[in-house]
């Protein structure tokens, strides 16, 4: 029993990194272009859960940054950005997260707390989680949308739970409140 125990939390572990998230945009001055570079974002194919990017538009100028586990899903939003039509300059500030299995634990232990917490679960399914953890040498930041100021709080206390962990900032936005 402990074997399969073992071998389903490796599997689910790894099926965790292959999990997209959301893609956030700061100020954008065109909404056409915007959603373009959000649709390439979202579809690389190794940015998970443990990523987070985001990106800014200046005409056809576009900034990259946040987050990323593996320095391929850095190069390949780049390149995914640059072939857009309209996109003249792409500069690319996204930073790659240390290699570090202490910080891989903490990535797991994380996702699994807020997993467990009263209804949490239901922002890290699907196929583009609205919730997502970054963790950077033992400091955790959680990144993406929920839908109440009382969920914000859950995950921020969930993440705090867990052992090993520096601090955690909740950077997590509520539904009703962003602008529409």
């Amino acid at each position: 029993m402990r074997r399969f125990r073992k071998a389903f939390l490796a599997v689910a572990a790894v099926a965790m990194l292959a999990l997209p998230v959301s893609v956030f945009a700061q100020s954008t001055s065109n909404p056409q272009l915007a959603q373009k570079v959000r649709h390439e974002l979202v579809m690389l194919p190794y940015y998970g859960v443990f990523d987070n990017l985001a990106y800014s538009i200046n005409g056809g100028s576009v900034t990259l940054y946040g987050q990323v586990v593996r320095a391929s899903t850095r190069s390949d939003a780049e390149s995914a950005v640059k072939r857009l039509p309209g996109v003249t300059d792409v500069t690319n500030n996204i930073k790659v997260l240390p290699l570090s299995g202490f910080d891989n634990g903490i990535r797991g232990a994380v996702y699994r707390s807020i997993a467990r917490t009263a209804g949490l679960y239901r922002y890290l399914q699907g196929g583009n989680p609205s919730l997502h953890i970054v963790v950077d040498n033992g400091h955790v930041t959680l990144e993406g949308m929920v839908s109440s100021s009382g969920d914000k709080n859950l995950a921020f206390m969930a993440a705090n739970q867990v052992g090993g962990i520096f601090s955690v900032t909740n950077n997590l936005r509520v539904e009703s409140e962003q602008p529409r």
